[in-house]
């Protein structure tokens, strides 16, 4: 479709440039006298043909000029848009005014300078309706609420008077979007988070984020296929789920290759905010004045999901930093550090959570075999009872010679006694 409207102008066009140049041309070649060849008809037919086969030979470089044109223009936000276009405008119209003078001249500057002009007015109006969009919209509402001030106290007032709460209808903190990362997508809470309230606006998805976790689920590496497998299954959820406010964006950013950056550039346009799990984003975040959700620091003051003494099964992947030390995953990608857990790569094995650290930076958890938990507790039931059996033989051993002791003190008794009635007899 495309194609044949491009067709169509080279055509059009080349109609307008056979009856506005070829009669010259006739008149050059001497061709001016022969009716058939000096007609309007003939001329733009001629035109028409030419610019037409010519069409062919532009319409696959025009073609991409218009998609790069349309993927530019949908990566920009409306407000871009029409900030832009009225600047351009107003450039336009104020060259304009400035070329009257311009114009009645009869030299060759009278048709040079207003193009010119038009030119740098037009590029300057558009440079400021688009780089100063934040600043043009921000004096608009300060201007409207301005006049609109005295009215809505008046009206609070009234309100507050007869019992009833209000909700203030602007708020300079407020984010309409709430864009989420891939970390925050993979870690799987913020699905849960959507339902409790807490978020405001719409949750979106950009679709390079989407592409990443593609990609992630194209990985050869097992833990990253799984993760991304898992980030494009809460999409899905999150996306059915009637509950939560969803939307999504195609706006891409083809000049900037990090995905990040394509977050911050996002939420500078539309006036959102950044949800993730990443503790650099959010840093360099703060350092470009975005406004950045980080869920592990809301996880940091709320109660951790696992406490010491609970028991979980996880598979091991590899071993750790420290010795007999192995690391394995949970779904959420959390760390978990199991002790003596280099006997068991590859192998699903149920421990024992010992401790949990939450960080900025993410949760990592501490835990032991579960098997190790009954060995030391053998172990120590075996110290107890070799302890009591010891002891119960030291009591025995100690009854046995205090037995002796007395039986030896009888003896010595009745040994005197004898001495005693023997010196009494001789006496």
């Amino acid at each position: 479709m495309r194609k044949i409207v491009v067709n169509i102008i080279f055509a059009l066009l080349g109609i307008a440039v056979g009856i506005t140049v070829l009669p010259s041309l006739w008149e050059i070649s001497g061709l001016a006298g022969i009716a058939f060849v000096n007609n309007g008809y003939f001329d733009g037919l001629i035109g028409c043909i030419v610019f037409y086969f010519l069409s062919f030979l532009f319409v696959k470089p025009i073609l991409e000029l218009n998609q790069r044109i349309e993927k530019y223009l949908n990566s920009r936000s409306p407000g871009w848009i029409i900030y832009g276009a009225g600047f351009l405008i107003g450039g336009l119209v104020l060259a304009n005014i400035i070329s009257i003078p311009f114009y009645m001249m009869s030299n060759m500057f009278s048709n040079v300078i207003p193009v010119i002009l038009m030119i740098v007015f037009g590029w300057i109006g558009f440079r400021m309706g688009t780089s100063r969009r934040n600043d043009w919209s921000n004096f608009s509402i300060t201007k409207r609420n301005t006049k609109v001030a005295p009215a809505a106290a008046e009206k609070s007032e009234t309100l507050a008077s007869e019992g009833e709460v209000t909700r203030r209808s602007v708020k300079k903190d407020y984010y309409p979007y709430k864009i989420l990362d891939t970390s925050v997508v993979i870690d799987g809470r913020i699905h849960q988070l959507a339902h409790t309230g807490f978020l405001e606006g719409k949750l979106m998805i950009p679709d390079f984020v989407v592409h990443e976790l593609q990609l992630i689920s194209d990985s050869s590496d097992n833990q990253k296929r799984e993760r991304g497998r898992r980030g494009l299954d809460i999409l899905n959820e999150m996306k059915m789920d009637k509950g939560i406010n969803y939307t999504t964006t195609t706006r891409d950013y083809d000049n900037i290759p990090e995905v990040d950056m394509k977050l911050l550039k996002l939420a500078k346009e539309i006036g959102g905010a950044v949800i993730t799990n990443d503790y650099n984003l959010s840093k360099v975040s703060e350092f470009q004045n975005v406004q950045v959700l980080n869920i592990n620091e809301l996880a940091k003051v709320l109660k951790p999901m696992v406490l010491p003494g609970e028991t979980m099964t996880v598979k091991v992947i590899k071993e750790g930093t420290e010795r007999e030390q192995g690391v394995a995953y949970l779904e959420d990608g959390t760390m978990v550090v199991v002790e003596e857990g280099k006997y068991f790569i590859g192998k699903d094995v149920e421990v024992v959570v010992t401790s949990a650290l939450q960080t900025d930076a993410g949760k990592m958890i501490f835990a032991k075999p579960k098997h190790s938990m009954h060995g030391i507790q053998e172990k120590s039931d075996s110290k107890e009872n070799s302890n009591n059996h010891n002891n119960n033989g030291g009591n025995k051993r100690n009854n046995r010679n205090n037995n002796g002791n007395k039986n030896s003190n009888r003896n010595n008794s009745r040994s005197k006694r004898g001495e005693q009635g023997n010196g009494k007899k001789v006496r």
